[in-house]
């Protein structure tokens, strides 16, 4: 699926009959109300123009799609044509585990329940969240997301719970917050692992009473949002890291969905590059050829659609004319450390672990922890999650409720 919000869905095969025996493949898509033309007429409303022809070339202007199609493009002319039909921003799926998993979406959407969607990065759990919230009876109603690691965890909780003109420095007006921004309507809290513990404890209170308190308010505010969590970690482990409150936990994940990687889901390739390119063509759709589109499919996508997007901008940039060869394709490459270079990063990195541990022994919080370490407390989260699971801290005698592994 797309993370995109700019994804498509792709419509679920019902049956439906289409007279163009050239095209198999056609007569599985539903057309809904786009219409299927292929005697050159021009009708007034959402039509695909459709022709067979020696060299294949797709033209789109505002609700008409004229496709001319070769013997060996067929796959790329049927993804162009099931994107073309998919109004709305939604996320694209061809692959059946896709399909499934949307339709597991629209299932729980009308719930007016908490959601967890857990996947790697690039995904398409931003793209899920909002077809959940266009599919819900809250649609009409305002969709909010915020990532939870782009913000400094000192302006956190202001940002979700908002705050009163002077409750501190800088506070030269109020501020409502994205909870209240969302009255009504669906808040997406994205990289909901990173949400420190401390304010972990408000957020469950605000899902519990629903409502808010604001930094320095008295008194609380009622509000009715839906909330939806996005991680791309496992939460679960986090829990039992003790690095996520158990309580959030099981209030967040109510319905838990999952994304797949683009790799376990190779189907979704060409239909994701259909709908990209069609929505970067200002007129002339660019084509890939078979061999382009074979090597995009062999490609294990370590980054997902953010990555196929990548390399089919870059296709477009390269390609003179409407084809896009396997030589317009480039792709990312990251460096992969060898046998030789290992051990010194691994020796550099028992050491740092030493130096975290020693200091956290010393200190009475994590956060004097950082100010010694010379790092943000966010930072020294990260490096004690990369330290390895089931490792203990020594606790100093005063950091009662502190955590005691590492992880």
């Amino acid at each position: 699926m797309n993370n995109s919000s700019a994804a498509k869905i792709i419509p679920k095969p019902t049956g439906r009959s289409a007279s163009v025996d050239w095209l198999p493949g056609l007569s599985a898509i539903d057309l809904g109300d786009t219409l299927l033309v292929c005697d050159g007429s021009q009708p007034g409303w959402r039509h695909v123009a459709l022709a067979p022809a020696a060299r294949s070339r797709a033209v789109v202007q505002h609700n008409r799609l004229d496709l001319r199609v070769a013997p060996g493009d067929h796959e790329f002319a049927l993804a162009l044509i099931a994107a073309f039909i998919a109004r709305g921003e939604a996320p694209t799926a061809a692959a059946q585990s896709s399909r499934d998993l949307l339709a597991l979406a629209a299932r729980v959407a009308p719930r007016d329940i908490s959601i967890l969607i857990e996947g790697a990065t690039g995904t398409g759990k931003e793209g899920l969240s909002r077809l959940v919230h266009d599919l819900s009876p809250r649609r009409d109603s305002p969709f909010v997301a915020v990532n939870c690691a782009a913000l400094p965890e000192a302006m956190l909780e202001a940002a979700l719970f908002g705050h009163e003109r002077g409750a501190f420095t800088g506070a030269v007006g109020g501020g409502r917050g994205l909870f209240r921004a969302a009255d009504g309507g669906t808040l997406l809290l994205d990289e909901v692992s990173e949400i420190p513990l401390a304010l972990q404890a408000k957020l469950l209170r605000a899902l519990q009473e629903r409502e808010v308190l604001p930094i320095g308010a008295v008194k609380p505010e009622k509000v009715d949002v839906r909330i939806i969590a996005c991680a791309n970690r496992d939460l679960a482990g986090e829990v039992a890291a003790g690095r996520f409150r158990a309580d959030l936990f099981y209030r967040l994940a109510v319905f838990p969905l999952r994304t797949q990687t683009l790799a376990e889901r190779p189907q979704d390739v060409v239909a994701i590059a259909a709908h990209w390119l069609l929505k970067a063509a200002a007129d002339t759709v660019c084509w890939p050829t078979a061999a382009a589109l074979a090597r995009l499919s062999a490609h294990p996508w370590p980054g997902n659609v953010r990555e196929l997007g990548n390399v089919l901008d870059r296709a477009l940039v390269l390609c003179d004319g409407d084809r896009i060869e396997v030589s317009h394709l480039i792709f990312d490459r990251l460096a992969l450390p060898d046998e030789d270079s290992a051990a010194l990063p691994g020796l550099v990195r028992h050491h740092e672990a030493r130096v975290i541990r020693d200091v956290l022994a010393e200190t009475r919080s994590r956060r004097a922890a950082a100010e010694r370490l010379g790092i943000s407390e966010r930072t020294l989260r990260y490096k004690i999650a990369a330290m390895g699971a089931g490792r203990p801290i020594v606790q100093h005698a005063g950091q009662s409720g502190a955590q005691n592994t590492v992880q």
